[in-house]
């Protein structure tokens, strides 16, 4: 992705340093596992990885990213999601777009929405309408999952991002009403069609940002869509697929709804929650 020249976006939050250690042996496939766990479904399972001490960012010095190029990277991508969806809500909804911030932290951190660390990946909170993202999470998802690529790891900024989009368009609010009334599977049901619609918003950023794209960079988008698909990570991990657990989508699906948001740019392409078949 060519980003020499984009200048990185304001609301960008970095947080001190406040690693409390490693993974252990919990080895590649109990990494999964809680990757899994974590990422796919919100919870908080940094005591699974990273044990009971962590320790706390010093009060009064000023924060310091532990990964300044990582953090510039995520600076610039954002900096591009904001003209894109500042774009598309003047052309598409017809009403202004209020950015998201996004917090850059080291390890841990704390949000309203719960814990956040590399291991619960990044993530929405829609009560303080931030991102959170551990960019250490990038190598895992190269060095773990095979996604490699900085356009794979703009995607997962991308989306991110697409469900601040569905909060400013009411959706997280209206789903998540649906699911507190539903059982755990129709729940989970709603969740991947929540899911699958910000991986089309991310490919409709992709489209809107394809003069910055390199050779490679939309099967690097969609390869990490696959990747984290949830059949996929349940492979992984040594299970067989259990679709009535599935919180995001599989593989196919994933990798399509962004293709679909790719080839049309409209967001009204991406309305999981009309789809008969996902």
């Amino acid at each position: 992705m060519r980003l020499r020249g984009i200048k990185g976006s304001r609301n960008v939050e970095v947080r001190g340093r406040g690693r409390a250690g490693a993974a252990g042996g919990i080895g590649v496939v109990g990494l999964l596992v809680v990757l899994a766990v974590g990422y796919f479904t919100g919870i908080d399972v940094t005591p699974l990885v990273q044990g009971a001490g962590q320790q706390q960012t010093q009060q009064g010095a000023p924060a310091q990213p532990a990964d300044p190029e990582g953090t510039q990277f995520a600076s610039q991508v954002l900096a591009t999601t904001e003209q894109v969806w500042t774009q598309i809500f003047a052309d598409q909804v017809g009403r202004a777009y209020t950015p998201p911030v996004l917090v850059v932290f080291d390890g841990v951190t704390q949000s309203p929405c719960g814990g956040a660390s590399g291991a619960t990946g990044p993530f929405y909170c829609p009560v303080d309408q931030k991102a959170y993202l551990d960019t250490q999470f990038f190598d895992m998802l190269s060095q773990r999952l095979g996604a490699d690529g900085d356009f794979a790891a703009a995607y997962v900024i991308a989306h991110e991002v697409a469900h601040h989009v569905q909060n400013q368009l009411g959706i997280l609010e209206q789903v998540n009403a649906a699911r507190q009334q539903a059982s755990t599977a129709e729940a989970n049901a709603l969740t991947v069609r929540l899911e699958l619609m910000a991986d089309c918003f991310s490919g409709v950023w992709a489209q809107s940002v394809r003069g910055l794209m390199e050779r490679g960079d939309l099967e690097e988008a969609l390869n990490a869509a696959r990747k984290i698909g949830d059949d996929y990570l349940q492979r992984q991990a040594g299970q067989v697929p259990q679709p009535h657990t599935f919180t995001h989508g599989t593989s196919e699906q994933r990798s399509g709804w962004f293709q679909r948001g790719y080839d049309s740019g409209q967001i009204d392409q991406c309305d999981t929650f009309a789809a008969q078949k996902l």
